[in-house]
């Protein structure tokens, strides 16, 4: 893990001349976001996020598509076994819903992570795909649905500017321009093509952000494959395999993480018992879902949930 204290040499140097710009971002963004929390902008789906300490414990949640620019501090988000860390000098993109674990790794009181984040809509994004490629998206090498890039001193400069018009006379019309103009240097960086698939009918990551959007509002339900994959217009090999190439699970495994982080919302937020709060989410077989939940959690149910009880605080996911 990374010193909460100082900045690596690596990060110093990815940085480079973009040093400067960061920091003006970092102080605009601190301005707007006076304590901890996620903060909404004027301008909607543009939001603050600002956490002044570092998490040892995971953070479990669902993150939206949004794309997450960081102007101080550093973040860990776990996706099955794949880990994507970013900074100052890395954005990050996410193009489906995604349960995930996170960690705040670098952040003191006197200098938070301070993230400036943008929800991404596919329909804006296809917009935008046809203008900046005319002839024709070219290959995206692969859709997986997290995405890391590089933070080029264009777009810091775009998103100092989106935040500089908050609050300003007609921040809610150019507001919108400022935000195209962000995705539009997204979308001519090197995860470009890759970015632009939120948008496409006809792509792998389309269909599953289909059947992302049915499990979502129906994971307590039974899943029947075949219907997700008629869902996502694909056969069912191939809905399998895009599914997994996207979030790096099953869609059953999928499923079960969202069962599992609603219980475990519904025995701290509603006091359930681990019983009911089984049920709610979909298990049949009380047991069953101990085991699962021990095995995600590292805890059984009523460990955990004392455990957390017991804390003072929170995190959310971002």
């Amino acid at each position: 893990m990374e010193s909460s204290r100082s900045k690596s040499p690596k990060l110093t140097t990815l940085m480079g001349s973009n040093a400067a710009d960061v920091v003006k971002l970092a102080g605009l963004l601190k301005a707007f976001a006076p304590h901890d929390g996620t903060f909404d902008l004027r301008v909607p789906g543009v939001h603050v996020v600002r956490r002044s300490k570092v998490y040892t414990e995971l953070v479990h949640g669902v993150l939206r598509p949004s794309l997450c620019i960081v102007a101080q501090g550093a973040k860990r988000v776990m996706l099955g076994k794949e880990t994507y860390e970013y900074d100052e000098s890395r954005l990050i993109a996410v193009s489906v819903d995604l349960p995930v674990a996170a960690q705040v790794v670098r952040a003191t009181p006197a200098a938070p992570f301070l993230g400036l984040t943008l929800d991404l809509d596919p329909h804006k994004v296809a917009e935008l795909v046809l203008k900046v490629y005319p002839d024709g998206l070219p290959r995206a090498g692969d859709s997986r649905a997290v995405l890391l890039g590089e933070v080029t001193a264009s777009i810091v400069v775009a998103a100092t500017r989106l935040v500089e018009l908050i609050g300003q006379a007609g921040d809610d019309l150019l507001g919108p321009l400022m935000i195209d103009e962000i995705l539009i240097r997204l979308l001519l960086s090197p995860i470009g093509a890759r970015i632009a698939q939120i948008g496409m009918a006809d792509s792998g990551v389309d269909g599953v952000a289909r059947a992302v959007a049915w499990l979502r509002q129906n994971f307590a339900e039974p899943m029947k494959v075949e219907e997700l994959a008629a869902l996502a217009h694909m056969s069912v090999s191939s809905f399998h395999q895009h599914f997994k190439a996207v979030t790096s699970m099953s869609p059953l495994q999928y499923q079960k993480t969202l069962r599992l982080q609603e219980a475990r919302r519904l025995m701290l937020a509603k006091m359930m018992d681990a019983g009911i709060a089984s049920r709610n989410v979909g298990y049949a077989s009380a047991s069953q879902f101990s085991r699962e939940y021990g095995r995600y959690f590292g805890a059984p149910p009523a460990k955990d949930v004392n455990r957390l009880r017991g804390q003072v605080g929170g995190a959310a996911v971002e």
